[in-house]
């Protein structure tokens, strides 16, 4: 896992924790339309059905509801910019748990009713600092919160695209996840030579060689944050974006390629 070097970008907890319920509130309102012939659908996500996608975005807003009644770990493990890197190792039990949890909830509506729930009376007096024992590492509260718009925005794409609906992005969810996973390339690629743009949430300098100062920089990319989002998780390759134009990338050291995913 590469240091964190880069200082931690801070958020506004009241924000985070706003958008995070509105996201999960987008997402539940979007589920609840969709038909059994939707629900079907490949998720494009491994051999996850739509309807397994659907289950699984619960568990982002569930984890932090079982953190929490859980006790409280004695330290902290994991900094909000380490927990992109280590999300591979999880991939095996997040794909059987899903299924089960799919299986054991056929009513997708009443497992978002009762998530949200359970998120909105377990967060109430819950400090920004308390520890949570997160299968990626025990992180604060305020760090974990800010990861699940990662996992929220993240999924609600993948729901738009493979149900064909259109749930929104609550601007600020979008803006934090967008954030994250910029700030995330900057400590796996340390320097100042290239400037990724992803307006109009986020500016980062990275990959070491000479430093730019004043002017345009020599390095420059920029894309859209969906574009971002999906390029940081692994959801579109970066020769696929350069050649559908949703990528623009100038300069010797512009090719983000063999630093992307971050995400496995």
């Amino acid at each position: 896992m590469p240091p964190a070097k880069k200082r931690t970008r801070s958020y506004d907890s009241a924000k985070i924790r706003a958008a995070v319920l509105t996201q999960f509130g987008h997402v539940r309102d979007g589920v609840r339309t969709l038909s059994e012939e939707q629900l079907a659908r490949p998720a494009r996500l491994g051999d996850w059905s739509v309807r397994e996608l659907a289950a699984h975005i619960t568990t982002a807003v569930e984890s932090v509801s079982r953190n929490l009644d859980r006790d409280e770990p004695p330290k902290p493990e994991l900094g909000l910019l380490e927990w992109p890197f280590a999300t591979a190792a999880r991939a095996g039990d997040i794909a059987d748990g899903t299924r089960e949890l799919a299986g054991r909830n056929p009513d997708l509506d009443a497992l978002y009713a009762r998530t949200e729930q359970r998120f909105t009376e377990r967060l109430a007096d819950a400090p920004d600092g308390r520890l949570l024992a997160a299968r990626t590492g025990a992180m604060t509260l305020a760090d974990y919160l800010v990861t699940r718009t990662v996992e929220l925005v993240a999924h609600t794409d993948d729901l738009n695209r493979a149900a064909g609906t259109e749930i929104p992005f609550d601007r600020q969810a979008l803006a934090a996840c967008t954030r994250l996973l910029a700030d995330a390339l900057a400590v796996k690629a340390p320097g100042a030579s290239t400037e990724v743009r992803i307006p109009p949430y986020a500016v980062v300098q990275c990959v070491a060689g000479p430093r730019h100062t004043r002017g345009t920089p020599p390095n420059v990319v920029e894309t859209d944050p969906l574009t971002w989002i999906r390029l940081a998780t692994g959801r579109v390759a970066w020769p696929t974006a350069l050649e559908d134009a949703d990528v623009s990338a100038s300069g010797e050291r512009a090719d983000l390629g063999g630093l992307l995913p971050l995400m496995g």
